[in-house]
């Protein structure tokens, strides 16, 4: 009677381990699936003006993958590769699921209503793609120190100096990156390559699944 109790005990105990075994591996699947992409760092805080006119912050895009570059309107060499790009990307999420900040390097010039006629004119749709403007200062620190996206002013619209980079940014707000077959992480994406622009699809469709689970 005492064996055959002790035997539905350890039983029914296996069974309990093993639900929690399947829950646990489903559980660390879920939060081990990032894993193929490196957190290169936090996203900094900014408040700047859109081509709306609009206050847009980093906390406006809590919840969302979204992509960074910076630009600007005059740019007579990679800018328009760049913003073409950049629209291939708004495009291959229709449903406006992803966010955009295009940050301009040349703010004097790039006023609100400036912005505006380049948003119209270059196909930019997206209610989540935000030209922004604002402080100088403020947004080459966030170039150069929080995104690590390099850019530098210039008198005229041929001597301003800017990578051709998007950064890829997670839910969370995290700065993320793919990884190499090495394990080394890409760091960005080339903005001015059809391969850049392929991964990073790529990336944001894989960000977009991890977050439905």
């Amino acid at each position: 009677m005492i064996v055959t109790k002790l035997k539905s005990f350890f039983l029914a105990l296996s069974t309990v381990c093993i639900l929690m075994g399947i829950t646990w591996g489903i559980d660390h699947w879920r939060r081990k699936a990032p894993d193929e992409f490196v957190i290169l760092g936090k996203v900094p805080n900014f408040c700047l003006t859109d081509q709306h006119n609009q206050s847009i912050c980093n906390k406006d895009f809590k919840g969302k993958i979204w992509v960074v570059d910076f630009f600007f309107t005059s740019c007579p060499t990679i800018c328009p590769v760049m913003t073409a790009n950049m629209v291939a990307v708004q495009n291959a999420f229709p449903d406006n699921s992803i966010g955009i900040a295009s940050f301009s390097i040349d703010p004097e010039e790039d006023t609100p209503e400036k912005l505006q006629e380049y948003a119209k004119e270059k196909g930019i749709t997206s209610p989540h793609w935000h030209l922004l403007t604002g402080d100088e200062e403020t947004i080459y620190e966030l170039a150069n120190k929080g995104f690590n996206i390099y850019a530098k002013s210039g008198n005229t619209p041929a001597e301003f100096e800017h990578s051709g980079l998007f950064a890829l940014i997670d839910t969370q707000g995290n700065i993320i990156s793919r990884k190499r077959k090495d394990g080394n992480p890409i760091f960005f994406y080339k903005g001015t390559e059809k391969e850049g622009i392929t991964m990073l699809i790529e990336d944001i469709k894989k960000l977009k699944k991890q977050s439905l689970l």
